[in-house]
């Protein structure tokens, strides 16, 4: 691809500059929001335009304002996308989180963040409530779609709001912040600022093929980046519309076969896993001959899923890589020839190159760290600082370039290809896990002196988590203490970082440091699984697909 040069004007605000220019159209489609029956109900730009004025003013009244951070947790409600602008208009940060946060995963956002106010559902309140007396900045709460003691109701309270205009904001001001998934410590706070939305030109009107009056459906959760993604800044800068399935639980490929049949989206975007359970079920039952783009992303799609998917559709899935971090970095183009398995080629407004520790850039087949070039300018969409954690920030640069923290390989014709991540972040179904957070769960339990955390290869999950334990003493292995230990996770964090297989061990591997080599024990897996799928003996640990189980 040629390059492209993003011009990003001194000052630009997502809400007032884009949402309210294709608000001018009374009849452009936003949104189609369909229901738990499988109905869709249209939303338009101005809608949201006029929805996200009356959050700002009920905002502004309750003494929320320009750099006051906000915690939003909300399923795929329409609020969700009302509540986000609204914010974005009145100059205050957003910080996201997933519908699976627990009570402790809540409070240690809140207390990072610094966080004046949360609005989440009933749920989602009650947990806040739980730790409420250790949140010193915490002075508002609402709750969208329920009642509750010392909560402001939602519905009621904007339509009684006034309109508010919002700020005028700098493009280089403070917008968003995400959390990372947390790998060799707590999570991180991904600070990005109000000229993130124009980086996702690339994201959506490049990778994922978007032109005004399209119907985008991005298979993704609130709560993580992608949604920034593909469900709000780069669907909207290129002016097309967001389907979008609010029906929470496990994911059901039939349900979303026969919802692409009946509301004809024209792109579609989702993580492998979602592919490989798609390809499972009888294609030529469904017409999805409304789709005309096919995207994925978190982890590199097989390329037997990507035949299959082509033979039934005449769409070939095109990969596309990024991170918390950035907009889409590397991808497969539409109009560029598809190498099934690469991550494609960079992004034209960025340059992307692997390169070894000091920085200095390899030649194709070297595998090295898969970097971006930020000197003497840093591309548009790439995040401004991990919030709070100067040395976090710093660790990330070698010269002049931003050092993904993932390896990769160059080839001859300049198609990247994933090797791994260097920081241990486990991708299953298309969550991100960070290790970190699961192991220090594990260790709260008495029955548990050590815990490490990888991931373990799976044909439908693409990984899942694996613990290796290693036993306090008076606890014998087994197979109750191994789902009394799952169960425990599941309390003690979100429900979806439970580990499915745990291995009791006697020792861990380490280096002469004391850090665990979860290299080893990844390797270990790898040549497990693998040994299983060739027929030979290779159980290990405690498989944890009971009922119940959620991802």
């Amino acid at each position: 691809m040629g390059s492209l040069r993003i011009e990003v004007p001194e000052r630009y605000n997502f809400a007032r500059d884009t949402v309210d220019r294709w608000a001018q159209d009374a009849d452009r489609r936003a949104m189609l929001w369909v229901d738990d029956d499988g109905t869709g109900h249209p939303f338009t730009f101005r809608h949201f335009a006029q929805r996200s004025r009356r959050v700002a003013g009920l905002l502004r009244s309750l003494g929320v304002g320009r750099g006051d951070r906000v915690v939003v947790v909300l399923g795929r409600e329409v609020a969700w996308w009302e509540v986000m602008l609204g914010l974005i208009r009145l100059g205050a940060i957003p910080a996201p989180g997933t519908t699976l946060l627990t009570a402790r995963d809540l409070l240690y956002r809140i207390q990072r963040t610094e966080a004046v106010a949360v609005i989440t559902d009933a749920e989602g309140a009650a947990r806040v409530d739980a730790v409420r007396d250790q949140c010193p900045s915490l002075r508002v709460g609402i709750v969208v779609g329920g009642t509750r003691p010392g909560w402001i109701g939602y519905e009621e309270a904007v339509a009684a709001a006034p309109a508010d205009e919002g700020e005028v904001t700098r493009a280089d001001d403070p917008m968003l912040i995400y959390f990372t998934s947390g790998t060799t410590g707590y999570p991180k706070m991904v600070l990005h600022d109000h000229s993130y939305p124009l980086g996702h030109r690339v994201t959506g009107e490049l990778w994922c093929d978007l032109k005004p009056g399209d119907l985008h459906w991005n298979v993704s959760d609130t709560g993580w980046a992608k949604a920034a993604w593909s469900s709000l800044c780069g669907p909207w800068v290129a002016g097309a519309a967001v389907m979008v399935d609010r029906k929470p639980g496990k994911f059901d490929p039939q349900r979303t076969l026969a919802l692409i049949q009946r509301h004809r989206p024209t792109s579609l975007c989702a993580p492998p896993t979602v592919y490989r359970l798609l390809v499972l079920e009888p294609l030529d039952r469904y017409d999805l001959s409304s789709l005309r783009s096919c995207v994925s992303a978190g982890e590199p799609l097989n390329p037997e899923v990507i035949h299959t998917w082509r033979e039934a559709t005449g769409v070939t899935i095109r990969d596309g890589y990024g991170q918390t971090e950035t907009v889409c970095m590397v991808a497969n183009w539409p109009g560029l020839p598809v190498k099934p398995g690469s991550m494609g080629t960079p992004a034209p407004h960025a340059e992307v190159a692997i390169v070894d520790e000091q920085g200095r850039v390899l030649p194709p087949g070297r595998e090295g760290d898969i970097a971006i070039r930020v000197e003497p300018e840093r591309p548009v969409g790439l995040f401004r600082e991990y919030w709070k954690d100067p040395e976090g920030t710093a660790a990330r640069r070698v010269g002049p370039w931003y050092i993904t923290g993932d390896r990769g390989i160059v080839d001859e014709d300049g198609y990247f290809w994933f090797v791994g991540r260097a920081d241990d972040v486990i991708i299953s179904a298309g969550y991100r896990i960070g290790p970190f957070e699961v192991e220090s769960a594990l260790v709260e339990h008495p029955a548990v002196a050590e815990a490490a955390v990888v991931a373990s290869p799976d044909p439908v999950r693409g990984s899942i988590v694996k613990a290796f334990v290693v036993l306090a003493p008076g606890y014998e292995p087994s197979d109750a203490l191994a789902v009394e230990l799952q169960e425990h996770v599941k309390r003690a964090t979100a429900p979806y970082k439970y580990p499915r297989e745990i291995e009791f061990v006697p020792d861990l591997p380490k280096t002469i440091s004391g850090k665990i080599r979860r290299v080893e024990l990844r390797e270990r897996e790898r040549r497990r699984k693998a040994q299983a799928a060739a027929g030979g003996p290779a159980r290990a640990g405690q498989p944890a697909d009971e009922p119940g189980a959620q991802g």
